[in-house]
């Protein structure tokens, strides 16, 4: 199948309403829907971390609506999506982190699953939506720990609060596609990407992000599990996916309301330490890292998607290797160390990606 690409005049002018717009990867889809023209509707708690992408990109200045408000609460989303009127919805407002969601299961449930419902219930009302993307995650799968990947129609599971709630989204997600959009002209789909990694992720208890405080303290960076094998991915891929996913469901319909995946390529699953060490070569000066000796909750040690379905349905390929991923992060890190217009160095990126 000939391969798809993000089209800028589709997006143009289209109405967009974007859960998670103050996340990482939600301030780099707000960036680029609206660097094509896109009327974007943001819905999202106000970022967690100091500084953070849609701060320091004033991301709120390039959307149309900011709403700084909680997906558990139902009345206020409804309101604000009615008052919006999107023709494409994209939930991705999410509580994130498999250690945080040990120590809050509650939260964790509540939000990535009653925040799922909350947000396909919200679309039943509101009659111009043709197209609504869930995003999840690789963890949704029941990890077997295998060497194959995990295609869209296996099992969910997930051994951890966060893991098993993300396989919840996507039950309830197949649930009301089912019961509520099977003669709908709304066709939601879910969607799986890997392990994100890109410029301007300042989130806690993640690699890159702790890899890179670390290197510019000149301390070494503590690793929990060196040899853990995860599908590493710049944001621009997974996102592109999306968009993609979205497109093909606005102007084709119920043939892509289903599960997709999108990982990297396979040679780009890769143990942590080879990540750090590839990110290491970049940096450069003295950075460099340590294994962590305590007692770690568990977490998987080899996650692997299969995105044969995404390569020949929706013509959706991945653009970036690890090492190109890599060398976009530290040039978009060094260029924030050197106070250099944001906006530009990330929209500068995400051309790179498009024409690449």
């Amino acid at each position: 199948m000939k391969q798809a690409q993000v089209d800028p005049q589709f997006w143009s002018g289209k109405k967009v309403f974007l859960t998670g717009h103050t996340g990482f990867k939600g301030g780099w889809l707000s960036l680029w829907l609206s660097s094509m023209g896109a009327k974007v509707t943001g819905y999202a708690l106000a970022p967690n971390t100091t500084p953070n992408f849609f701060g320091t990109l004033h991301i709120d200045e390039l959307i149309e609506k900011s709403h700084i408000a909680d997906i558990r609460d139902f009345a206020n989303l409804q309101k604000a999506m009615s008052e919006a009127k999107p023709s494409i919805v994209i939930h991705m407002a999410a509580q994130p982190l498999v250690r945080y969601s040990y120590v809050n299961p509650v939260e964790t449930y509540a939000t990535n699953v009653m925040g799922t419902v909350h947000l396909l219930e919200s679309t039943r009302a509101i009659e111009s939506v043709r197209a609504t993307v869930v995003v999840t995650t690789d963890k949704c799968y029941e990890n077997r720990e295998r060497e194959a990947g995990y295609r869209e129609d296996e099992a969910m599971g997930g051994f951890d609060p966060y893991s098993s709630s993300k396989g919840c989204a996507e039950l309830v997600t197949s649930a009301y596609r089912q019961s509520y959009f099977s003669k709908s002209v709304n066709h939601p789909a879910s969607a799986r990407a890997g392990n994100v990694i890109g410029g301007g992720d300042w989130s806690e208890d993640r690699l890159i992000p702790d890899a890179i405080k670390a290197f510019e303290a000149n301390e070494p960076l503590m690793i929990r599990n060196p040899l853990a094998t995860r599908p590493w991915q710049h944001v621009l891929e997974p996102l592109s996916g999306y968009l993609i996913l979205a497109q093909a469901l606005y102007e084709q319909g119920a043939a892509y309301a289903s599960a997709w995946n999108f990982g990297p390529r396979d040679d780009d699953n890769r143990t942590v330490q080879e990540v750090v060490n590839l990110l290491i070569s970049d940096w450069g000066n003295s950075a460099r890292w340590e294994k962590e000796g305590a007692e770690q909750p568990h977490e998987a040690h080899l996650l692997k998607l299969d995105c044969s379905k995404a390569h020949t349905q929706l013509g959706w390929t991945p653009k970036w290797s690890l090492e190109m991923a890599m060398q976009n992060i530290v040039q978009w890190q060094k260029a924030y160390q050197t106070k250099e217009n944001m906006q530009a160095v990330s929209l500068a990126q995400i051309n790179q990606y498009m024409n690449a």
